[in-house]
């Protein structure tokens, strides 16, 4: 037994590891080492700041499965929205949450002769309410049918341009540059703004977070456990999907916070949302950078406009599926899919399985975090672009073998059931401190 297998049995992850039908699966090689020694950076480098973040990295892995009561799948994701179908030359990762996902189908696939008004019919579209998320049975038949004509890349290309969270499975992880000086060992690409800041903690500092869902929400649900202050923002008419899901999970993230809602569609609420942005001091958000330079809202721009002001952002943490900059910046990607885009997922005789639950996403988050504490302890403002496809590439690693939990090999492994953290509270409802936020910072909102 190695003592990453068995850590990672120990953790509740590796029962979300695996074929459904038979026994859950090791991690890839060298994965616990790797992520972990991102813990170890965070939880070394906040305990200097002065307020520590000791987590199990691990364990977090598997929070929204143990309050979720969710399953390893092996070729289906926990979540049930994604799966790994066979391309004539190699493997997709497909992963269709939404239900306008299903719409787009026989667009992507026109050669297959997909009919739309069969798409989206109720028992071939999307799953009723209660029977899981993602499509029903029928639309994964044809989507399986046509995918394994085509080959793996130029399908996932087309689905790309299409908006659909679609990556080819590399048969090994992709090479990826980790970052140095302060963020050494990190996947991520770190722009430095060089102003007269000094470095300090967290507490006391304000993180507005925009991000939704998982990775962006715990990176900022670490940030206020080393001490920062974090007010949520979301759009009044698209607010964080995570609120309609387990309800224990979103206060698991967000309990303490506050929020803000911002009519996003106005030009009185855009206006009022980059004047809130260049009030606080880390800004956290999840979007493809053009969602908010839609909204006029450049993060280059606000960190050289605070740069030398004593006042603004100082770290800017943008979390995407494949990066800020051009071929990917503008691909969609979500936890499971940008995970296998990385090649972290596991192997056996039959093909790829999912790698835990989402697994990007949560360990996007603690890098995220990660990389903010070191930011701000170096001092200066900082872009920090943390591309969940180049996360996943960098904790990835060959498929382990070696004793499982059945009691093969040198001993056997007892896989613990996914845990999740204490529920300190309820999340915050939607706007529920707009008004008081607003009036702190002296910023009014006019929208309403």
């Amino acid at each position: 037994m190695t003592a990453e297998a068995a850590a990672w049995a120990t953790s509740g992850a590796m029962l979300l590891t695996g074929r459904p039908d038979g026994p859950p699966s090791s991690p890839p090689e060298g994965f616990v080492t790797r992520l972990r020694a991102v813990g170890d950076i965070l939880a070394q480098t906040s305990r200097a700041l002065g307020r520590p973040v000791e987590v199990d990295v691990l364990a977090l892995l598997g929070e929204r499965a143990a309050l979720a009561g969710l399953h390893r799948g092996g070729d289906v994701s926990c979540g049930g929205a994604a799966r790994l179908l066979p391309a004539a030359d190699g493997w997709l990762a497909v992963n269709l949450p939404r239900p306008e996902d299903v719409g787009l189908l026989p667009a992507w696939l026109a050669d297959a002769g997909l009919d739309p008004e069969r798409m989206t019919q109720r028992n071939g579209g999307h799953s009723p309410p209660g029977a899981g998320v993602g499509p029903g049975p029928a639309v994964w038949t044809a989507v399986a049918a046509a995918v394994a004509a085509g080959p793996a890349g130029p399908l996932a290309e087309r689905a790309h341009l299409l908006g659909l969270a679609v990556a080819a499975v590399p048969h090994r992880p992709p090479a990826v540059a980790l970052a140095a000086g302060p963020m050494a060992g990190l996947p991520l690409v770190a722009h430095r703004i060089v102003g007269r800041e000094a470095g300090g903690g967290l507490t006391g500092l304000v993180v507005a977070d925009l991000s939704s869902l998982w990775a962006g929400p715990l990176c900022s649900n670490l940030l206020q456990r080393a001490g920062a202050r974090v007010v949520k923002v979301e759009s009044v008419h698209r607010p964080d999907g995570a609120r309609g899901g387990p309800p224990a999970f979103f206060d698991l993230l967000h309990a303490g916070q506050e929020s803000v809602a911002v009519d996003f569609g106005t030009p009185e609420g855009r206006a009022d949302l980059r004047r809130l942005l260049g009030a606080v001091d880390v800004v956290v958000e999840g979007s493809r950078p053009r969602a908010l330079e839609q909204l006029g809202i450049g993060a280059e721009t606000l960190l050289a406009e605070a740069s030398g002001t004593g006042a603004g952002p100082l770290v800017w943490v943008s979390i995407t599926g494949y990066g800020r900059a051009a071929p990917g910046r503008d691909r969609i990607a979500f936890g499971d899919d940008a995970a296998a885009a990385g090649g972290l997922v596991v192997w056996d005789e039959t093909g790829p399985c999912f790698c835990a639950d989402a697994v990007a996403d949560p360990c996007a988050g603690i890098v995220a975090a990660t990389a903010v504490v070191r930011a701000l302890a170096a001092g200066g403002r900082w872009l920090l672009d943390i591309p969940m496809r180049d996360v996943a590439a960098h904790l990835a690693g060959p498929s382990a073998s070696g004793p499982g939990p059945d009691g093969s090999g040198e001993a056997a492994l007892v896989a613990a059931p996914p845990r999740a953290r204490a529920v300190l509270g309820r999340g915050p409802a939607l706007g529920e401190h707009t008004g008081t936020v607003f009036a702190e910072f002296g910023l009014a909102p006019r929208w309403r």
